[in-house]
């Protein structure tokens, strides 16, 4: 997904509503055309995030990537493994790579992290500052 596909860019360093709460829905994501790669804005329980599409370790389109939970140790669930915080992570299509959506951190190399925009509802809007 580029940019180009999501209409017209829309001028960076400046706040856009995007959206209206009810347009994205819990677990959802709307990728809007802000900046070079777009935007992805993503409903997480009511919370929103919004992070640049654009994933650092080889450039793939994040946002199309899939949400789920962090993996974490758990003796007592079969494989030894379990799912923690669902949906509060964003996993690069091409290679896996997990994101937080809140902090735009990676346990894989931390120094790649993601751009995370600022997002605030005002009434029924979602407003990205980006």
């Amino acid at each position: 997904m580029t940019t180009q596909d999501l209409g017209p860019t829309l001028a960076a360093g400046r706040e856009h509503v995007v959206a209206t709460v009810d347009e994205i829905e819990d677990g959802g994501v709307k990728v809007v055309p802000i900046g070079r790669y777009g935007v992805g804005v993503y409903n997480v329980k009511g919370r929103f995030y919004a992070i640049a599409n654009y994933c650092p370790h080889e450039g793939g389109p994040l946002c199309v990537g899939r949400t789920r939970g962090q993996t974490v140790v758990d003796e007592e669930k079969p494989g030894g493994a379990a799912e923690s915080r669902p949906g509060e992570f964003i996993y690069c299509p091409w290679h896996q790579w997990g994101f937080e959506l809140a902090t735009g951190t990676t346990a894989v190399k931390p120094e790649w992290s993601i751009r995370t925009y600022p997002v605030r509802v005002e009434g029924e809007n979602v407003i990205v500052s980006a």
